[in-house]
Order: C-alpha cells, then sequence, then structure tokens
C-alpha cells in the first residue's frame, strides 16, 4: 500500500481483507499504538471510521512471503512477526473502488460530507500533525417497490460516502507531544466546509468530546494495546491519556484559529 509505514494488504482469518501496519514500519513503532486509540476514539465520536483489530502475523508467512518486506535507503528486511495493527478494508479489493480524490462535482453528491466537521474536532484534539487522510467509495441506491413499477431494487442513482483513515501521526507520530498549529487537521479543499456556519456546525462532536472521551472511556481503550507498540513504557501511554483529557476545553479555540487563518478554511461562517 502507499504511505511512510509500508502497510501491506492482506486478508486475515476471518475472511476479511485488512491494511496492516507493522511494528517494525519506516515511521515509528507508536504509529501502531495512534492507529488503535485514535481510530477507536475516533469511532466513540460517531465518526466514518474502519472496524480495526490486532492480528497476528507469523514468521513462517513473512518468510514464505517475499513481499512482506520493509524496503529501507540502503536495505530490505523482512517485516516484524507478532502483533500487528489492522484496519478492515471497506469490501473486497477486487470488487470495490476506492477513490483518495473525487473532482467537485462528485464532492458535492458525498452523502457524509458533513462529517469533515466531525472530523476537525477529533484531528485538533489529537493535534494529528498530518493531513486528514479519507478514502471515497461509490454508494447505490434503489428504489423501493411503488404501484406504478411491476420491479422491486431497480437501481435509480449513485452518491458516494466517504471514510476517515490513517490516524497514525495523531499525537504528532512518535513524539507524543502536542504541537499545535492553525492548520494542522484540515483537510485540504475548503469544499468539505461549506456547510460550515459557525461553531455550531461542530457542536455534535463537541458535547461528544466533553461527555464521552472520559478517564474511564481512555483507560478502556488504552488497555486493549499490546504491551510491545509501546516498549512497555505504560507510564507514557498514561500521560498521553492525560494530556487528551486536559486538551479537551482547548478544541474550540484551535477551531476559531484555523478560522483566523490565512487559509479561510470555512467559505460560509457567518
Amino acid at each position: 500500500m502507499r504511505g511512510g509505514a509500508q502497510s501491506h494488504l492482506m486478508r486475515c482469518s476471518d475472511g476479511n481483507y485488512y491494511v496492516v501496519k507493522f511494528q517494525n514500519n519506516p515511521q515509528h513503532r507508536r504509529i501502531l499504538v495512534n492507529e488503535l486509540l485514535g481510530t477507536k476514539l475516533a469511532a466513540r465520536l460517531g465518526l466514518p471510521t474502519t472496524p480495526v483489530a490486532i492480528v497476528e502475523v507469523t514468521e513462517e508467512l513473512i518468510r514464505l512471503t517475499e513481499d512482506l518486506a520493509m524496503e529501507l535507503p540502503r536495505q530490505r528486511i523482512p517485516c516484524q512477526p507478532g502483533l500487528q495493527f489492522a484496519s478492515r478494508y471497506p469490501g473486497d479489493p477486487r470488487r470495490i473502488t476506492l477513490y483518495d480524490f473525487l473532482p467537485d462535482e462528485q464532492l458535492r453528491r458525498v452523502s457524509n460530507l458533513h462529517d469533515f466537521a466531525g472530523m476537525l474536532v477529533f484531528d485538533k484534539w489529537t493535534c494529528n500533525t498530518n493531513g486528514r487522510q479519507t478514502v471515497f467509495f461509490q454508494e447505490l441506491f434503489r428504489e423501493e417497490r411503488s404501484p406504478e413499477r411491476d420491479t422491486v431494487g431497480e437501481q435509480t442513482g449513485s452518491a458516494y460516502g466517504t471514510l476517515m483513515i490513517d490516524q497514525g501521526f495523531c499525537f504528532n507520530a512518535g513524539e507524543w507531544n502536542f504541537p499545535d498549529a492553525p492548520l494542522r487537521g484540515l483537510y485540504a479543499r475548503n469544499r468539505v466546509y461549506e456547510g460550515v456556519t459557525g461553531m455550531e456546525s461542530f457542536a455534535p462532536w463537541l458535547e461528544r468530546l466533553q461527555k464521552q472521551m472520559t478517564e474511564r472511556a481512555l483507560d478502556e481503550i488504552t488497555r486493549q494495546i499490546p504491551p510491545e507498540w509501546y516498549e512497555d513504557d505504560y507510564d507514557a501511554v498514561m500521560r498521553l491519556s492525560e494530556e487528551l483529557l486536559r486538551r479537551r476545553p482547548r478544541v474550540v479555540d484551535l477551531i476559531l484559529e484555523a478560522k483566523k487563518s490565512n487559509r479561510q478554511p470555512f467559505p460560509n461562517w457567518m
């Protein structure tokens, strides 16, 4: 797969396909923690993410599969066996087409475009230092049977949906700090924020952030993370969780700083 973590598309024992990131990826071992923690937190905020899992990749499979390797500047090394992070591919890759870019006309037909506002709340909270990554897929809608029609399920049109992927650079990748900046967390195109008319456009996710992102919720997720992903430094994980709790009230100010930036990302803010 594309990307600095050199993830691999793999079919797992449950029959589903997953994008798998390995512990010895070129970015940082903590990327796996960020992916699991970040994706599960985004899902709790009601944002469109993919199901994630912890999967075991055996030494034998790696030994027998030449492609399971990391390409470094001066060498090629096998992927590390053991527990890895996996993000479920949204369907059978032989039958579904994903897009990382849509022209403006198609972008207007994304059914959950409003979720970009919610994802900005998440990205500001977690200080995602990478650009917001998303994939688009086509959705088919079918008519209900009516007295005028004898057929059921006739295709009548299509729209698009979007899924928010790649939380690896939340918490500033392997640094686990929060160097906030006005443009960080924004999607590359302002058109996705045309529905934002003021701070009330972010209200549903800001409310969930305060009510649902509790110490108990963070503890529940962090205890699922394999210790080898953070090199048994659980104190560092606890400090990360504590900082996330402290940052919740700051998100409104971070959004306002983005609004005041020279980019002017919210064209319809009144």
